[in-house]
């Protein structure tokens, strides 16, 4: 549930976004690229979310149904347009991003009044972020789905922090908190531990998120060293990243977090899971788009095999 809307990536590298003359289009949005990450490894996923009743809208509907995930809760919103984001490309590290989600995004337009909660409740995953925290109506919708999902699992709260998207950022660490309660798994990297919990240490940030109530698996995104796993009955797994020759570092997260899914659906244990979902993120860490990049098992495989997630794309 969340954010959806066109990444438009530039075609060269390197280049500042003025000087850049041609770009690719992709479906873009965390919680729109999880499902449809999950979807290439054979989950079956749909997605709550907005567009704007725009070709834009119809664009992304129709690449989602392409990859699989169920598009029956994109609903168009006819007062605001879909939103467009551009990014800039310097690897390894550099992606600077600039979204265009004025006045209001329509993904921020979900209702609570207009949720399926039968359909939430009835998800063996729920995956919400805490961008739909940041502006109303989708901060009531949000939580209102996390109640209906409350002390079941696994319904997953990835931390997901944009600052850019809140008017008021002092807002969000009482927020994370309240959706805290209701998830029993939380996703995050180290600046968006801090943001939920005021700890960046990772064992503390992870033990910070566990004593939030409701969460049993806190998992930590630790960039060049890995992620840690720390569950409620003391199980600790801590993986080192999978080395790539980085072409867009931006739909990494996203990556991990459907292999993360597929992992915990499938039941194994930690180490594997967080090991193939470190593998996809680096898979896709080394190509351009994040959508159309997403591994599915064999690729997965092929890169934990090769030592290295820079390997050849499909087709």
């Amino acid at each position: 549930m969340g954010r959806l809307g066109v990444d438009l990536y530039p075609l060269t590298s390197g280049v500042g976004l003025d000087r850049v003359e041609s770009f690719g289009r992709f479906l873009g949005g965390s919680p729109a690229n999880v499902a449809v990450a999950a979807a290439r490894l054979g989950r079956r996923t749909a997605l709550v979310s907005r567009t704007g009743a725009d070709p834009f809208g119809t664009f992304l509907r129709r690449e989602l149904a392409e990859f699989g995930v169920d598009a029956r809760w994109v609903t168009e919103v006819g007062a605001y347009p879909t939103p467009v984001t551009f990014c800039a490309l310097f690897p390894p590290d550099d992606f600077p991003l600039y979204f265009y989600r004025r006045p209001q995004a329509p993904d921020l337009e979900i209702h609570p009044h207009e949720l399926d909660l039968d359909a939430i409740r009835a998800a063996r995953v729920f995956w919400a972020t805490g961008t739909g925290l940041c502006a109303e109506p989708s901060r009531t919708a949000t939580l209102e789905a996390l109640r209906a999902r409350s002390g079941q699992d696994t319904t997953v709260l990835d931390l997901d922090w944009r600052p850019v998207f809140w008017t008021d950022p002092a807002q969000a660490r009482a927020l994370y908190a309240e959706a805290l309660r209701h998830a029993t798994v939380a996703v995050g990297n180290l600046d968006e531990c801090e943001v939920a919990t005021g700890e960046r240490d990772p064992d503390t940030a992870a033990r910070a998120l566990l004593a939030t109530g409701a969460v049993r698996l806190a998992v930590v995104k630790q960039g060049p060293r890995g992620v840690l796993a720390l569950a409620a009955d003391g199980t600790r797994a801590e993986v080192p990243p999978l080395p790539v020759e980085v072409v867009n570092g931006l739909g990494a997260g996203d990556a991990f977090g459907g292999a993360l899914v597929h992992g915990l659906l499938a039941g194994w244990d930690l180490e594997r899971t967080l090991r193939h979902a470190n593998a996809a993120g680096s898979v896709v860490a080394g190509r351009l788009p994040c959508s159309s990049a997403m591994p599915d098992a064999a690729e997965i495989a092929e890169a934990l095999a090769a030592g290295t997630g820079t390997i050849p794309e499909k087709g």
